[in-house]
């Protein structure tokens, strides 16, 4: 993980992570983004991280909330993008923290199982 989102991660607990599936602008402040939260996922809720892409998909901002207030952490590529999910049906999705590590690394995320077991095909 990028150490800022690592250092984030670290000092606060989060307890479920959210990908959004539609991009936003990443000009987009911190207000904007928590509407955006509350539209897509229904409420901003205490420990929870949302994840958020550009349409060229190699930036990303992480909202997370923890009780007392909201933070918002940026990660931009220099080269390549991030792995990112079609918008197919639900505008948002679930992830584990295993995901989320290999997602900021720009990882091929959706390959970590729920169970990070690692199965030979």
């Amino acid at each position: 993980m990028c150490r800022v989102l690592a250092g984030v991660a670290a000092m606060m607990r989060i307890e479920q992570y959210w990908l959004a599936r539609d991009p936003i602008d990443m000009r987009a402040g911190m207000e904007t983004m928590l509407g955006k939260v509350v539209s897509v996922f229904g409420a901003a809720q205490a420990h929870h991280a949302y994840l958020f892409t550009n349409r060229r998909g190699n930036r990303i901002k992480v909202l997370i909330t923890d009780g007392f207030g909201v933070w918002v952490a940026a990660r931009r590529l220099h080269d390549g993008g991030f792995t990112w999910t079609q918008s197919t049906g639900s505008s948002r999705l679930e992830m584990t923290q295993s995901q989320f590590d290999a997602l900021v690394l720009g990882l091929p995320w959706q390959r970590v199982s729920k169970g990070e077991i690692v199965r030979y095909a």
